[in-house]
């Protein structure tokens, strides 16, 4: 659970412009999304498993052996990865462009990267998301070619472009499976740190599971971010994080920093979930996520047994705003209590279950609801209300952008 003050550090874009230093401070909870950095570690939404469309299905398979040889790894994929090149607004013609990394996920020519490379998503809060007015892809042999915007998904903050593949040859890269990713496992970085083309990073996963703020869509998190030690900086945005076979993982997004640069603490946004957003921009030009409207803690076995909760784990509701949970009935919390240091809202139903699925937490709540449900279909909730045993139907709506 987020303490009520955490150590001021830098959250730091590893992309566009100078350092963006971003406070992370008071825990503030967001509409639907825990206030916990530590969750349990499921299947993710989107698994490997799941047939892709064969717009973005990559020939690639991945890498034979058990071991982890970084410079076979380099070889085999850093043909898949590209520099990406924004020009915005007054800068458009005169070639001062933005600068961050992408991979080619197909034949076809799509091109992973990250919102906050290709669009002024976070710089502006508040204000509509402008798209680069032109944008490029540079290759490792040097070759330079003209990118189109196929879409962008500020929630999770994921780009996918499109070139044209007669320009230049491509070696789309194989996507992997973020929910089969454990502590410990030997991990590379390939990008453009600093626009130092084609640079590989090494180092090992942190933590799984993380949830961390969005640098493109306040005041929403992304959960089940990947944290790592390989580093990367400024130019890194948008390129893949892989496995030891080769298999992308992820994409390298932030890194938190005191000073600016790689300090041992990066992130990279699971490619499940950038593997949904893909899809859906590919077939439609957005993504909708579901809504409930509701703020939550964790609630812990300790914590139930010493304020007298009948359920011993679940997704403790703190707040509820205007929309679909207060519709439904779902209650927030009544009073503040400090338990240990820390102050929590009780009171409130603790959800236990979404359509039967368990919710033992927050974050749990927000991946079955992010990840699993739409706009406009009603979900059941199974509610903890005192000593009852509730089954609640939410009619869900379309996430806004500013919730409050």
């Amino acid at each position: 659970m987020r303490p009520t003050a955490l150590a001021v550090v830098a959250l730091v874009s590893a992309v566009l412009g100078g350092v963006a230093v971003l406070a992370v401070g008071a825990a503030a909870g967001w509409i639907g999304e825990p206030r916990t950095e530590t969750v349990v570690v499921e299947p993710a939404a989107v698994p490997a498993d799941v047939d892709e469309p064969r717009a973005v299905a990559a020939p690639a398979a991945p890498l034979t052996g058990n071991g982890f040889d970084p410079a076979r790894l380099y070889a085999a994929r850093a043909p898949g990865v590209v520099t990406v090149y924004a020009l915005f607004g007054e800068h458009a013609q005169d070639g001062q462009a933005a600068q961050g990394s992408g991979f080619v996920v197909s034949g076809d020519g799509y091109v992973l990267t990250n919102a906050h490379v290709v669009t002024d998503a976070g710089e502006r809060p508040g204000a509509d998301v402008r798209p680069a007015a032109r944008l490029f892809v540079e290759f490792t042999d040097g070759e330079r070619v003209p990118a189109e915007l196929v879409g962008w998904d500020v929630y999770v903050d994921v780009g996918v472009l499109r070139v044209d593949p007669k320009r230049h040859p491509l070696t789309p890269l194989p996507l992997g499976d973020s929910s089969r990713v454990v502590v410990g496992e030997p991990v590379a970085a390939i990008g453009s740190p600093f626009g130092e083309q084609s640079s590989l990073s090494v180092g090992v996963v942190s933590a799984t599971g993380r949830a961390i703020d969005s640098l493109t869509a306040e005041p929403y998190d992304i959960i089940d971010a990947i944290q790592i030690d390989a580093p990367i900086n400024r130019g890194n945005s948008g390129g893949p994080l892989f496995d030891a076979r080769g298999r992308v993982i992820g994409i390298n997004a932030q890194i938190r920093s005191t000073s600016g640069t790689a300090e041992g603490v990066g992130f990279a946004v699971p490619i499940n979930a950038a593997r949904r957003s893909m899809r859906q921009l590919i077939e439609s030009g957005r993504v909708p996520y579901a809504y409930v409207g509701i703020t939550t803690d964790d609630l812990t076995p300790g914590i139930a047994r010493r304020l007298g909760y009948a359920a011993s784990r679940g997704a403790l509701i703190v707040d509820v705003k205007p929309g679909p949970a207060r519709r439904a009935g779902l209650r927030g919390g009544s009073k503040t209590v400090e338990l240990e240091g820390r102050e929590l809202t009780t009171g409130g139903d603790v959800v236990v279950a979404i359509d039967g699925r368990r919710v033992r937490s927050g974050a749990d709540l927000v991946r079955i609801v992010t990840g699993r449900l739409h706009p406009g279909q009603v979900a059941t909730f199974t509610i903890v209300r005192g000593a009852q045993r509730l089954n609640v139907p939410v009619r869900l709506a379309e996430r806004p952008d500013d919730p409050s």
